[in-house]
C-alpha cells in the first residue's frame, strides 16, 4: 500500500493508475469534485493535496506527464484528432475520453457514499459559540410545536369552504384536495400573472418549475412572458416577501402557507378548466383572506386543541432541550404570534402541565414581524383565563403572561442584547431578519425539510447521479474548445444528456419544484435568505441534543470562484465519518 507522502515521481511509475486517473481528474478538476465530498477536516486535506498534485494541473502538462510515461502524445494525439480531414477520428476519440471518464467517476462513487451526511447535525452559516449564549429564545410553532400533515389538509379545507360561502366561489371546488407533496416552501408566486414558481439566488426563474394551476408553464412560454428568466429586483417581493408597495411577486416562507399555495394552484386550475374569465390580483386576495380567517378567526386554533393528539406531533424532544437548557442555568423566553390558550394546550402535551416554570418571559399574539420594529405597542398582562390587565408594564416577570409589546421595550426592560442572546424561528423573515440585522441577536432557523433532503442526498441513486453529472460537466467544460462541426456535435450530446440529469435530480426531492435549497446548480433564493439571516440551522430543536455548551459551529471554508482550492475545508462536526481512501492509496495515515 502506497502512502501519499512518499516521493511523488513513485506514484509516477504506476502508468495505469495514473492514466485512469488522469482521465478522471482532467473531467472533474475545474469543479473540485473529489474533495467536495470527502468533508472533514483530515479528509478534506489529504483530497486537496491529491488534487493539488493530480487535478489542478492543466490538461496539458497532465498530457505531458503521461506522454513521458507512456510515451503516447496525448496532446499531439488530441490536436492530429482536430485536424484531421475525417471527422470520425475525433468523435472516436472524445467518446473513448466519455467512457473513460464515466468508468473512473463511477468507480469513486463506493466510496462517496460513505460518506452520508448525518441529518442531525447542526449546519453554521456563521462561526458561533454556544459558550457566549446566555439566553435562548423561541418561537412556538414549528419551532417547539411540530404538526403532522393533518393540520395543513384542515387549513385547505376550510379555507376552500370560505371561498365558497362567504366569497361566493363555485360550489365546484369542493372537488379539490389537499395534495402534500405538490408544492415546496420558497416559491414565489407572480401575482398578476398567477404563476407559482422556484427562483434562484440571481433572481432567476428555474425553467421547467412554473405553474399555472396544477400545470406547468411551456419554457418558451415563459421566456416570452419574462423577456428572458431573469426577475428583475423591483418586481421581486418585499424584504419580508411579501407582494406590496409595486411588488408583483409575493414569496412564500411560511410553512403553514403550503396549503394557500396549494388553494392557489386549484382555484386557477377550476378557472381555466372552465374558461372562466377572472382576476388574478382578486384571486390572489381572496384566497389570502379566506387564509387569515383560518387563523384569525380562531378556527384553527379550536380545531387543533379540540383533537390535539391528531394534529401536534410530540415536538422532536422538545422537552429534553428546554429541560438540558434549564439544569445548565439557561434563561429561556417564549414570543409567539399564537394566543395563549393554544399555546399552553399545546405545551402541556408536549412538555408537560410545569412548562411555564422552564421560561422566564413568555409573549404570545406578539404580531411578528411588526413586534421587531415597532415601538408604539406596550406589553399587556393576561391572566390564564384570557383577562388582560390595565396596568403599566414596568417589570417582564416568570410566571406572567404578556401580550403583543414591542422588542424595543424588550430589551428596555431585560436588558438581554447582543450576541449573548440566540433565538430560534422557522420563518427567515419574521423570526429572524431583524434580530440579525438590527439587533445583533444570533439566530437558529429550524428547517423541518432538512432532515428529508439529507435522507434524499445520502441515497446511491442521488449520489450515483451528482458524481456523474460532476464528471459530464467538467468534461463538458473541457472539451468544448474543439470548434470542429465533429467535436461540437458530441459535445452537444453530452449537454442533452446533462440536462436530462439535471431534470432528474430536481425530481428526486420534488417532482414539480426539486429542492428547497438548490435551482440545479445554483443556490435558491430561499437559501439566499437563510443563508443571510441564520447563524446556524437544523431540521429541529432535538439537534441541540448532540452538542454541549461549550460547543463552537463553524462554517465551511468554501472557496470563492477566483481563491485557490487546496486549504483544507471543515463540515458542520459530526456531519461525516468515513475514512478516505482511494485505489490503493490510503490517506488515513497521511
Amino acid at each position: 500500500m502506497l502512502l501519499l507522502p512518499q516521493s511523488f515521481s513513485s506514484l509516477l511509475k504506476n502508468n495505469d493508475y495514473l492514466q485512469k486517473l488522469f482521465i478522471c481528474c482532467s473531467a472533474i478538476h475545474t469543479h473540485h469534485g473529489i474533495p467536495r465530498y470527502f468533508a472533514n477536516r483530515a479528509q478534506r486535506r489529504k483530497a486537496r493535496f491529491w488534487e493539488r498534485n493530480f487535478c489542478a494541473v492543466s490538461c496539458r502538462h497532465a498530457e505531458q506527464v503521461l506522454g513521458q510515461q507512456t510515451g503516447v502524445n496525448y496532446a499531439k494525439k488530441a490536436t492530429m484528432c482536430s485536424s484531421s480531414s475525417s471527422g470520425q477520428d475525433m468523435t472516436n476519440w472524445l467518446w473513448s475520453i466519455y467512457n473513460e471518464t464515466k468508468k473512473q467517476t463511477e468507480a469513486l462513487i463506493p466510496e462517496i457514499s460513505k460518506n452520508s451526511v448525518n441529518p442531525n447535525t447542526i449546519f453554521a452559516n456563521n462561526e458561533m459559540s454556544l459558550d457566549n449564549i446566555e439566553i435562548y429564545g423561541f418561537d412556538y410553532d414549528y419551532t417547539l410545536a411540530f404538526y403532522s400533515r393533518r393540520l395543513h389538509t384542515l387549513i385547505f379545507n376550510i379555507a376552500r369552504d370560505i371561498l365558497i360561502q362567504e366569497h361566493r366561489y363555485p360550489e365546484g371546488l369542493q372537488e379539490y384536495e389537499y395534495t402534500p407533496d405538490f408544492v415546496i416552501r420558497g416559491l414565489h408566486y407572480d401575482v398578476q400573472k398567477a404563476l407559482l414558481m422556484k427562483i434562484d439566488a440571481f433572481h432567476y426563474i428555474q425553467l421547467g418549475t412554473v405553474y399555472r394551476g396544477l400545470h406547468p408553464v411551456p419554457d418558451k412560454e415563459v421566456i416570452a412572458m419574462y423577456d428572458g428568466s431573469h426577475v428583475p429586483l423591483e418586481n421581486m417581493s418585499d424584504f419580508y416577501g411579501k407582494s406590496s408597495h409595486g411588488h408583483t411577486m409575493k414569496q412564500y416562507m411560511d410553512i403553514f402557507s403550503l396549503p394557500e399555495m396549494n388553494l392557489l394552484c386549484c382555484v386557477n386550475d377550476y378557472f381555466m378548466k372552465h374558461n372562466i374569465d377572472y382576476e388574478p390580483v382578486h384571486l390572489y386576495k381572496d384566497v389570502k383572506a379566506a387564509i387569515g380567517d383560518v387563523h384569525v378567526k380562531g378556527i384553527l386554533y379550536r380545531a387543533v386543541e379540540a383533537d390535539i393528539e391528531n394534529y401536534i406531533s410530540y415536538g422532536e424532544q422538545t422537552h429534553a432541550v428546554l429541560k438540558k437548557l434549564y439544569e445548565d442555568g439557561k434563561k429561556m423566553f417564549l414570543i409567539t404570534n399564537s394566543p395563549f390558550d393554544f399555546v399552553d394546550r399545546g405545551m402541556n402535551y408536549i412538555v408537560g402541565t410545569e412548562w411555564r416554570e422552564l421560561f422566564d418571559i413568555v409573549i404570545v399574539q406578539a404580531d411578528k414581524p411588526g413586534f421587531f420594529n415597532d415601538r408604539r405597542k406596550p406589553f399587556r398582562r393576561v391572566t390564564d383565563k384570557g383577562v388582560l390587565h390595565w396596568d403599566r408594564i414596568h417589570k417582564l416577570e416568570k410566571g406572567n403572561i404578556y401580550k403583543q409589546g414591542n422588542l424595543y421595550e424588550f430589551l428596555r426592560l431585560t436588558g438581554w442584547r447582543g450576541s449573548k442572546v440566540l433565538y430560534f424561528g422557522d420563518h427567515i423573515y419574521s423570526d429572524l431578519a431583524d434580530l440579525t440585522l438590527k439587533h445583533g441577536w444570533r439566530t437558529g432557523a429550524i428547517i423541518p425539510e432538512l432532515r428529508k433532503e439529507v435522507k434524499i442526498m445520502n441515497t446511491k441513486e442521488y449520489v450515483h447521479l451528482m458524481t456523474w453529472l460532476q464528471g459530464l460537466t467538467g468534461l463538458i467544460e473541457h472539451m468544448q474548445v474543439h470548434r470542429d462541426p465533429a467535436s461540437q456535435a458530441v459535445v452537444q450530446e453530452w449537454i442533452k444528456e446533462r440536462e436530462a440529469m439535471r431534470s432528474q435530480t430536481k425530481n428526486i426531492f420534488n417532482a414539480q419544484f426539486g429542492s428547497l435549497f438548490r435551482t440545479y446548480h445554483n443556490p435558491t433564493y430561499f437559501s439566499r435568505r437563510l443563508s443571510r439571516f441564520a447563524d446556524i440551522y437544523m431540521a429541529s430543536l432535538s439537534c441541540l441534543l448532540n452538542y454541549d455548551f461549550q460547543h463552537t459551529f463553524f462554517p465551511r471554508r468554501t472557496p470563492l470562484q477566483h481563491e485557490s482550492p487546496f486549504w483544507p475545508e471543515q463540515t458542520s462536526a459530526g456531519a461525516m465519518n468515513m475514512p478516505f481512501v482511494v485505489g490503493h492509496i490510503n490517506f488515513e495515515n497521511c
